[in-house]
């Protein structure tokens, strides 16, 4: 059974992820009973996570402000700001910031997904360690703990 649940921003776990810029957790799979994680990207021109593949989760990206190009399986599309785009489970996908910035929220279901974020990303609320950098091989292994494969290099 589900309950009410609301996250004020204070509550909300903001992280460093790729290329510097920011994954900040609305929602995790403790407080939507399992049912759906809720995330928000602030992200810069050219920010694009490498092609990968969900097998335990739905994906909705609503892109707030800004532009990028989406790439689900073989189709390529252009995303516009208030563009909103569903990239099932098992199928290859990524995108590619277009925009000087672009904020882009992140509805994946059911949840689990935020364990990736949290175990590859950098907590904001913490020092940031000298040199730190999203490693690559870090973020497959935590890919792959969170049922996502990374199956080829951003586009």
């Amino acid at each position: 059974m589900s309950m009410s649940y609301l996250a004020q921003p204070a509550q909300q776990q903001k992280l460093e992820w790729l290329g510097g810029n920011t994954f900040s957790i609305l929602l995790d799979g403790v407080a939507t009973d399992g049912q759906l994680t809720v995330g928000r990207f602030d992200v810069g021109r050219g920010q694009a996570p490498p092609m990968h593949v969900h097998t335990r989760e739905d994906e909705v990206f609503l892109l707030i402000s800004g532009t990028a190009l989406v790439w689900s399986g073989e189709q390529e599309s252009e995303l516009e700001e208030g563009g909103i785009v569903f990239l099932p489970k098992n199928v290859p996908h990524g995108y590619r910031i277009t925009s000087e910035r672009a904020d882009l929220l992140m509805i994946a279901t059911p949840s689990g997904i935020e364990g990736m974020f949290r175990q590859a990303g950098r907590d904001l609320s913490t020092p940031r360690p000298d040199g730190f950098a999203l490693a690559p091989a870090l973020l497959a292994a935590a890919a792959e703990a969170h049922g996502s494969i990374v199956v080829g290099p951003p586009r």
